[in-house]
């Protein structure tokens, strides 16, 4: 019997990263990416600091994703975060999970606000197939 989603999500919500596979805007061509990840209940976010990033311009025009976390593998659907109090919400998440990135994460909060540095902070729900 397969196991319920949210028991698969608990076995992987200590991973450090997942692989991502997105397909190209243009040409269609399934690529591959390791990033970080948060669980939390049954969604799966997926942060970036560089909205700039191939991957994040490719989920935008091809939200149809697969991920595969240690043993398991999901398929769903990206849609991004554009709500500053989601996109907040993400990044503590972030933070609480990926805590030894904290000295970036102040520095980079730092030099935006001194205008320094742009904020390119992003993030992704994954709504998962069979959720």
């Amino acid at each position: 019997m397969e196991a319920k989603l949210s028991e698969r999500l608990a076995r992987v919500t200590g991973e450090a990263t997942l692989r991502l596979t997105h397909h190209g805007r243009r040409s269609g061509k399934p690529y591959e990416v390791t990033i970080w990840f948060m669980v939390e209940g049954d969604k799966i976010f997926l942060p970036t600091a560089n909205t700039n990033r191939n991957w994040v311009r490719n989920v935008k025009a091809h939200p149809q994703i697969l991920l595969r976390i240690g043993a398991e593998s999901f398929s769903g659907e990206v849609r991004p975060l554009d709500d500053v109090a989601s996109r907040d919400r993400v990044l503590e998440l972030v933070q609480r999970k990926y805590w030894y990135a904290l000295p970036y994460f102040w520095t980079a909060r730092l030099l935006t606000s001194l205008g320094v540095m742009r904020d390119t902070w992003g993030a992704f729900e994954v709504r998962l197939a069979g959720a």
